[in-house]
Protein backbone atom coordinates (compact mmCIF):
# COMPACT_ATOMS: atom_id res chain seq x y z
CA UNK A 1 0.00 0.00 0.00
CA UNK A 2 2.78 2.18 0.80
CA UNK A 3 4.32 1.96 -2.73
CA UNK A 4 0.93 2.72 -4.20
CA UNK A 5 0.76 5.79 -1.57
CA UNK A 6 4.64 6.86 -2.87
CA UNK A 7 3.97 6.40 -6.69
CA UNK A 8 0.89 8.54 -6.56
CA UNK A 9 1.07 11.43 -9.13
CA UNK A 10 -1.94 14.25 -9.27
CA UNK A 11 -1.74 14.08 -13.29
CA UNK A 12 -2.80 11.11 -13.70
CA UNK A 13 -5.08 10.52 -10.74
CA UNK A 14 -7.05 13.64 -12.73
CA UNK A 15 -7.39 12.00 -15.77
CA UNK A 16 -8.42 9.12 -14.22
CA UNK A 17 -11.55 11.03 -12.74
CA UNK A 18 -12.19 12.58 -15.78
CA UNK A 19 -12.29 9.19 -17.43
CA UNK A 20 -14.72 7.76 -14.79
CA UNK A 21 -17.03 10.63 -14.85
CA UNK A 22 -17.19 10.71 -18.26
CA UNK A 23 -17.72 7.11 -17.86
CA UNK A 24 -20.79 7.64 -15.57
CA UNK A 25 -22.12 10.04 -17.58
CA UNK A 26 -21.99 7.70 -20.95
CA UNK A 27 -23.70 5.20 -19.33
CA UNK A 28 -25.84 7.43 -17.53
CA UNK A 29 -27.01 8.57 -20.60
CA UNK A 30 -26.56 5.35 -22.95
CA UNK A 31 -26.87 2.97 -20.52
CA UNK A 32 -28.50 3.68 -17.30
CA UNK A 33 -31.97 4.72 -18.97
CA UNK A 34 -32.16 1.69 -20.93
CA UNK A 35 -31.61 -0.13 -18.12
CA UNK A 36 -34.38 1.73 -16.05
CA UNK A 37 -36.71 1.41 -19.02
CA UNK A 38 -36.36 -1.99 -19.09
CA UNK A 39 -36.51 -2.27 -14.91
CA UNK A 40 -39.56 -0.17 -15.27
CA UNK A 41 -41.06 -2.42 -18.04
CA UNK A 42 -40.21 -5.28 -15.96
CA UNK A 43 -41.79 -3.81 -12.92
CA UNK A 44 -45.09 -2.91 -15.42
CA UNK A 45 -45.08 -6.25 -16.31
CA UNK A 46 -44.85 -7.90 -13.21
CA UNK A 47 -47.94 -6.01 -12.10
CA UNK A 48 -49.76 -6.52 -14.94
CA UNK A 49 -49.04 -10.49 -14.29
CA UNK A 50 -49.97 -10.16 -11.15
CA UNK A 51 -53.32 -8.56 -11.97
CA UNK A 52 -54.30 -10.98 -14.38
CA UNK A 53 -53.31 -13.65 -11.66
CA UNK A 54 -55.95 -12.00 -9.36
CA UNK A 55 -58.48 -11.52 -12.28
CA UNK A 56 -57.85 -15.05 -13.14
CA UNK A 57 -58.45 -15.96 -9.39
CA UNK A 58 -61.51 -13.78 -9.27
CA UNK A 59 -62.50 -15.58 -12.45
CA UNK A 60 -62.15 -19.15 -11.01
CA UNK A 61 -63.68 -18.36 -8.55
CA UNK A 62 -66.71 -17.59 -9.92
CA UNK A 63 -66.30 -20.38 -12.10
CA UNK A 64 -66.17 -22.31 -9.20
CA UNK A 65 -69.37 -20.87 -7.71
CA UNK A 66 -70.98 -21.50 -11.26
CA UNK A 67 -69.81 -24.79 -11.38
CA UNK A 68 -71.13 -25.24 -7.71
CA UNK A 69 -74.69 -23.82 -8.63
CA UNK A 70 -75.04 -25.85 -12.46
CA UNK A 71 -73.88 -29.08 -9.84
CA UNK A 72 -76.86 -27.88 -7.06
CA UNK A 73 -79.15 -27.48 -10.08
CA UNK A 74 -78.30 -31.12 -11.58
CA UNK A 75 -78.72 -32.90 -8.33
CA UNK A 76 -82.11 -31.27 -7.87
CA UNK A 77 -83.38 -31.94 -11.37
CA UNK A 78 -81.87 -35.64 -11.19
CA UNK A 79 -83.05 -35.74 -7.57
CA UNK A 80 -86.73 -34.52 -9.78
CA UNK A 81 -86.54 -37.16 -12.25
CA UNK A 82 -85.76 -39.65 -9.91
CA UNK A 83 -88.89 -39.25 -7.53
CA UNK A 84 -91.12 -39.09 -11.30
CA UNK A 85 -89.63 -42.56 -11.98
CA UNK A 86 -90.52 -43.85 -8.53
CA UNK A 87 -94.18 -42.12 -8.77
CA UNK A 88 -94.05 -43.49 -12.67
CA UNK A 89 -93.21 -47.37 -11.85
CA UNK A 90 -95.72 -46.98 -8.66
CA UNK A 91 -98.59 -46.17 -10.89
CA UNK A 92 -97.47 -48.96 -13.49
CA UNK A 93 -97.39 -51.00 -10.75
CA UNK A 94 -100.62 -50.30 -9.32
CA UNK A 95 -101.98 -50.23 -12.52
CA UNK A 96 -100.73 -53.60 -13.73
CA UNK A 97 -102.71 -55.19 -10.08
CA UNK A 98 -105.58 -53.20 -10.86
CA UNK A 99 -105.50 -54.94 -14.56
CA UNK A 100 -104.62 -58.02 -12.94
CA UNK A 101 -107.31 -58.02 -10.08
CA UNK A 102 -109.68 -56.95 -12.88
CA UNK A 103 -108.97 -59.65 -14.87
CA UNK A 104 -108.89 -62.03 -12.21
CA UNK A 105 -112.38 -61.31 -10.97
CA UNK A 106 -113.54 -61.61 -14.88
CA UNK A 107 -111.89 -65.03 -15.23
CA UNK A 108 -113.79 -65.71 -11.37
CA UNK A 109 -117.06 -64.43 -13.04
CA UNK A 110 -116.33 -66.47 -16.11
CA UNK A 111 -115.41 -69.56 -14.21
CA UNK A 112 -118.74 -69.20 -11.53
CA UNK A 113 -120.69 -68.91 -14.94
CA UNK A 114 -119.48 -71.87 -16.47
CA UNK A 115 -119.83 -73.74 -13.33
CA UNK A 116 -123.47 -72.38 -13.22
CA UNK A 117 -124.42 -73.72 -17.16
CA UNK A 118 -122.72 -76.43 -16.12
CA UNK A 119 -124.68 -77.38 -12.81
CA UNK A 120 -127.92 -76.40 -14.91
CA UNK A 121 -126.93 -78.41 -17.46
CA UNK A 122 -126.05 -81.30 -15.01
CA UNK A 123 -129.41 -80.53 -13.54
CA UNK A 124 -131.45 -81.03 -16.52
CA UNK A 125 -129.87 -84.38 -17.33
CA UNK A 126 -130.54 -85.10 -13.57
CA UNK A 127 -134.44 -84.57 -14.23
CA UNK A 128 -134.11 -86.10 -17.48
CA UNK A 129 -133.16 -89.17 -16.12
CA UNK A 130 -135.38 -89.19 -13.01
CA UNK A 131 -138.16 -88.55 -15.65
CA UNK A 132 -137.54 -91.17 -17.96
CA UNK A 133 -136.62 -93.22 -14.31
CA UNK A 134 -140.07 -92.63 -13.14
CA UNK A 135 -141.88 -93.35 -16.70
CA UNK A 136 -140.07 -96.55 -17.09
CA UNK A 137 -141.38 -97.72 -13.76
CA UNK A 138 -144.86 -96.24 -14.23
CA UNK A 139 -144.49 -98.02 -17.11
CA UNK A 140 -143.69 -101.27 -15.77
CA UNK A 141 -146.64 -100.83 -12.58
CA UNK A 142 -149.10 -99.89 -15.15
CA UNK A 143 -148.02 -103.00 -17.03
CA UNK A 144 -148.48 -104.93 -13.85
CA UNK A 145 -151.88 -103.12 -13.39
CA UNK A 146 -153.11 -103.44 -16.77
CA UNK A 147 -152.58 -107.19 -17.26
CA UNK A 148 -155.52 -108.08 -14.81
CA UNK A 149 -158.68 -106.52 -16.55
CA UNK A 150 -160.47 -105.92 -13.16
CA UNK A 151 -157.39 -103.94 -12.57
CA UNK A 152 -157.88 -101.97 -15.39
CA UNK A 153 -161.33 -101.15 -14.53
CA UNK A 154 -160.59 -100.01 -11.49
CA UNK A 155 -157.70 -97.40 -12.30
CA UNK A 156 -160.50 -96.13 -14.98
CA UNK A 157 -162.81 -95.42 -12.41
CA UNK A 158 -160.26 -93.83 -9.87
CA UNK A 159 -158.66 -91.29 -12.63
CA UNK A 160 -162.33 -90.61 -13.61
CA UNK A 161 -163.04 -89.79 -9.85
CA UNK A 162 -159.90 -88.00 -9.05
CA UNK A 163 -160.61 -85.52 -12.67
CA UNK A 164 -164.37 -85.05 -11.30
CA UNK A 165 -162.93 -83.62 -8.42
CA UNK A 166 -160.25 -81.19 -9.49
Amino acid sequence: MEKLINQFEFGLFFWQILIFVGLILLLKKFAWKPILDAVNEREEGIKNALQSAEQARQEMANLKSDNEKLLADARAERDTLLKEAREIKEKMINDAKADAQAQGEKMIAQAKAAIEGEKNAAMAELKSQVSALSIEIAEKLLRDELSNKEAQSKLVEKMLGDSKLN
